[in-house]
């Protein structure tokens, strides 16, 4: 499950070297995959991504570093946090600074439009190369990002919905359900500023209620006494564990996670208002200024192999970005994981030049944030 934030992540990982340059052409992609820098099998890369993928009980990312090393003998994956995320490397890039990276694991669709609205179209990182992709036409069908400019590939997906405590309350079956009486006091959310579940759940208002409308409905819901937490960790594994509320914003696959730790059921039923969840794929990047550009292709490609999408899958509590014919999933995730009736997001091009006002508006109305 992807418990990630814009803000907190630790340090962890040793660093590469100051990052080289690709060779370019005039339109700002890579000329072919034969131009990247460095050797596709040897080497060493630093991959940057967020706290939880390499931290906690048996994350992710140690997997992944044993698997591909074994895979690759004569190469080195190093793992890296920043503090600030991929705003971090954006400021970076912003300030023509060394990135110490090559690859980063866990940008979304909202990092790439504001990546665009603050560096220009096609920033931060390369157009990847195809020829050095051989399993990406395994990602199933509507999982594409959108990006216009073809640096990302999806690696994992999620769908934010409601969480709830069936004993306490019933599941909303709207948005404006979540108004009435019933409701009031109940409802967990993350700081949009600072949570990745917070600003999904905050578009999601905005795609339900329009541009002119949304700010309305959060002035309803404060009214009806929704209490805003800093992050996901803050408001999921503190309030709602701690039995403060019987209702967050959090993640439809969170019954995985409950049944694994043993979990009474009755607290972890999933909720999708409208018959909606708000689509939210992590994807891979590779850094325009990679000292490893080869080796980071061939470590994309390792992401799509069968055995790392179910570990990443399972370990992460996200969905599979490939289709069901190249993964093999435990019974117990396809028992637990809920996908919605219907997948919604608001795309890249309507993001450009929105997302920053959208959350500099919501926040400017939530005070004590």
């Amino acid at each position: 499950m992807k418990r990630r934030t814009f803000v907190g992540a630790i340090g962890g990982g040793t660093l590469a070297g100051v990052a080289g340059c690709l060779t370019r052409d005039e339109s700002g992609s890579p000329n072919s995959g034969d131009d990247l820098s460095g050797s596709p099998k040897s080497g060493t890369i630093t991959v940057a991504t967020y706290d939880s993928m390499i931290d906690g009980t048996d994350p992710a990312g140690t997997w992944l570093k044993e698997a591909f090393e074994e895979a690759y003998p004569d190469a080195t994956l190093e793992w890296t946090t920043a503090e600030n995320g991929l705003n971090h490397y954006i400021q970076r890039e912003a300030q023509d600074a060394s990135l110490e990276a090559d690859v980063y694991l866990g940008v979304n669709v909202d990092d790439l439009a504001r990546i665009d609205d603050e560096l220009g179209d096609g920033g931060l990182f390369l157009e990847l190369a195809d020829d050095r992709l051989d399993r990406t036409d395994r990602i199933r069908d509507g999982l594409a990002m959108g990006d216009p400019h073809g640096r990302v590939r999806p690696f994992d997906t999620g769908y934010i919905s409601l969480v709830y405590d069936e004993t306490v309350v019933d599941a909303p079956e709207t948005f404006d359900d979540l108004l009435d009486p019933a409701y009031e006091g109940t409802l967990l959310a993350q700081n949009a500023q600072a949570s990745d579940p917070g600003q999904a759940f905050l578009l999601w208002t905005i795609d339900a209620y329009g541009e002119d409308d949304y700010l309305e409905y959060w002035n309803d819901l404060a009214a009806n006494d929704v209490r805003i937490l800093k992050d996901w960790t803050e408001s999921y594994y503190g309030a709602y564990m701690e039995e403060e509320r019987p209702m967050v914003v959090s993640y439809s696959t969170d019954q995985v996670f409950a049944a694994a730790e043993g979990y009474d059921m009755s607290r972890h039923q999933i909720a999708f208002p409208e018959g909606q969840g708000y689509a939210n794929p992590e994807g891979v990047g590779v850094f325009d200024r990679a000292s490893n550009a080869a080796l980071a292709h061939t470590f994309v490609d390792f992401l799509f192999s069968s055995d790392a999408q179910a570990e990443i899958a399972q370990r992460n509590v996200q969905f599979p970005a490939v289709a069901p014919e190249h993964v093999d999933l435990a019974d117990d995730f396809d028992q637990y994981a809920h996908e919605p009736p219907e997948a919604v997001t608001i795309g890249y091009d309507r993001l450009r030049g929105n997302l920053d006002g959208w959350v500099e508006e919501w926040a400017r109305d939530r005070t004590g944030l």
